[in-house]
């Protein structure tokens, strides 16, 4: 695959459209050039999980601020041969050295959020390389390197900041000072952010990419970017606990989809390590229980019922989701349709419920769980990709916050992952499911979703960055395009109602603001927040494929 072609067309051929349609192929991804490497692998004759490789890859160079091969991934894939579904789990692992009390400062207390985040002490050992690799060998049709071709393009020749790009920059400007690889990288010599339109290049991301194409995820588990990894991870002023043993022995996991039904459609997700598969069905078999459909979909009575339902599922999910490989969890009780038809029960339409808890599932298998508090998420970024076959990839991939650790190795941002994990081990005596242990996968809320219609085909691809707004910005999405049958861009351009527990949240400078009054007199606690979504969904129709970028971004939806 010819570099120069190549470039040319990611930088100028790609249209900016946040909506597509299409006969043969879709991909919609959150950059333009991202999106456009993906097409150029579906043209060359690849398949989805082809596609979502390059995508990732060029996402590691244009929008480093969000995931990266620093990084971990969940994918979701359809296999159009044979209608089975698949899942990836790329989630990074706490180090071997690591304890419950990882979080903890001296007096036993959890350390401040922005202590814990900066540095090496968060960066979980990442994944998203391995799980790809793994998907490839037993999915993919491209040779590998040839996957690269385009990220080594324009980590080499350039790229232009995006206005996404140079906001997080000049948002996170004190903490970007603090280490001289993400310093020299994204500010000017005399500190301040560097621009939008400022054309930068990686050639040490470039040369990172050549080595994974070549030598495959050992490049980046072994050998001298390993090690380098280990080092800057111990020797930060916030030390980490990572060798390169634990680098060498990282694994990706092929995990069984979690599915459901909702109004006779099919809808499958992540299972744990995330959350997300779990929680999204939970809140759509609550609400089941309402004739949506009848109802306003911006109105304060179903705002009232999604924040009442989310409330409940993440009640659920603080009490019983972590990694199942540590901790074992009550899935088939928490999906099971007569829990959710009794949880349903204490939902009031007219009245909020204050202090929710998690409920009692049926479960052969019994401990005596605390509740995680609720700690930040955010971050992220979120592809979608149908092939000419009829696969498709739903991906979901991260380094966690905004340019993760605030580290930067060999031209790549490391993860603060480990700080998705609970930081009290325990409460009065009770562990907390997603406690800090060695080897473990912190909770997730990625989200990465297929749906199927009643008659079995696939109907959609969809998920969201957004931290643990993920599940709420996904369910939601999925009400609006099966009970309100809204098309692909309408679905995503709807203001953002959810609630993670104490507050429903309703994005500013929507009519969902104009919510609060009301909901307000129906007892809730309202917040008016940004609520920046990132979804990117495709439809697979009779007449062909419909891709949608949320309008939020800068992402776009590809096809031909």
């Amino acid at each position: 695959m010819h570099c120069g072609f190549l470039l040319a067309f990611l930088l100028l051929a790609a249209p900016v459209s946040a909506a597509e349609a299409a006969k043969r192929h879709m991909v919609v991804a959150a950059h333009p050039a991202a999106a456009a490497a993906g097409i150029a692998m579906l043209q060359a004759g690849g398949n989805a999980v082809d596609a979502a490789i390059a995508v990732q890859m060029v996402l590691t160079v244009v929008e480093p601020q969000s995931s990266g091969i620093g990084g971990g991934a969940f994918l979701v894939l359809h296999d159009a041969a044979t209608s089975r579904v698949t899942t990836w789990d790329g989630r990074e692992t706490a180090p071997v050295g690591a304890t419950p009390a990882l979080f903890l400062s001296p007096n036993g207390k959890p350390i401040p959020f922005l202590e814990a985040v900066l540095g090496g002490r968060a960066v979980g050992v990442p994944g998203a390389v391995r799980m790809l690799e793994a998907t490839h060998r037993a999915n993919g049709k491209l040779p590998w390197a040839d996957l690269f071709a385009p990220a080594i393009a324009l980590a080499s020749k350039g790229f232009s900041i995006s206005h996404r790009l140079a906001a997080a920059i000049a948002g996170d400007v004190e903490q970007l000072k603090r280490h001289p690889s993400t310093r020299v990288y994204f500010l000017r010599p005399d500190g301040t952010p560097m621009p939008a339109g400022t054309m930068l290049t990686n050639p040490a991301l470039a040369e990172t990419l050549r080595a994974i194409a070549a030598d495959g995820a050992n490049a980046l588990h072994s050998g001298p970017i390993a090690a380098e990894i280990a080092t800057i991870v111990r020797a930060d002023a916030n030390p980490g606990l990572m060798t390169t043993d634990d680098l060498a022995a990282y694994q990706p996991r092929e995990r069984a989809p979690i599915c459901g039904t909702y109004r006779a459609y099919r809808i499958c997700g992540m299972g744990p390590p995330s959350s997300g598969g779990v929680t999204v069905l939970q809140i759509l078999g609550l609400l089941e229980h309402f004739d949506l459909p009848r109802m306003d979909p911006n109105g304060t009575d179903v705002a009232m019922l999604i924040g009442e339902a989310e409330r409940l599922a993440y009640a659920d999910r603080a009490h019983y989701l972590a990694d199942t490989d540590f901790v074992p969890a009550p899935i088939t009780g928490l999906l099971a349709p007569d829990y959710l038809a009794a949880r349903a029960q204490l939902i009031d339409p007219a009245r909020a419920n204050p202090t929710p808890r998690a409920g009692n599932p049926r479960w052969h298998w019994h401990q005596d769980l605390a509740p995680a508090p609720a700690q930040p998420e955010n971050g992220t970024s979120h592809l979608s990709i149908v092939d000419e076959a009829g696969n498709a990839v739903a991906m979901t991939t991260t380094v966690e916050a905004r340019f993760g650790a605030r580290l930067m190795v060999r031209g790549f941002i490391l993860n603060n992952q480990l700080t998705d994990f609970s930081f009290n081990p325990d409460i009065e005596g009770r562990p907390v499911a997603n406690r800090v242990e060695p080897g473990k996968r912190p909770r997730s809320s990625m989200s990465p979703t297929l749906i199927y219609a009643p008659d079995g085909k696939l109907a959609y691809v969809l998920g969201s960055p957004g931290g643990a707004h993920i599940i709420g910005f996904v369910a939601q999405t999925v009400l609006h395009l099966l009970d309100w049958q809204a098309s692909p861009q309408a679905a995503l351009a709807t203001p953002r109602i959810l609630s993670l527990g104490a507050t429903i949240d309703l994005e500013a400078a929507t009519p969902a603001a104009n919510l609060a009054p009301a909901l307000e007199a129906r007892g809730q606690n309202t917040q008016i927040l940004p609520l920046l979504s990132g979804l990117q969904v495709i439809a697979i129709t009779p007449n062909g494929l419909i891709g949608a970028s949320d309008p939020r971004g800068e992402g776009v939806a590809l096809g031909q």
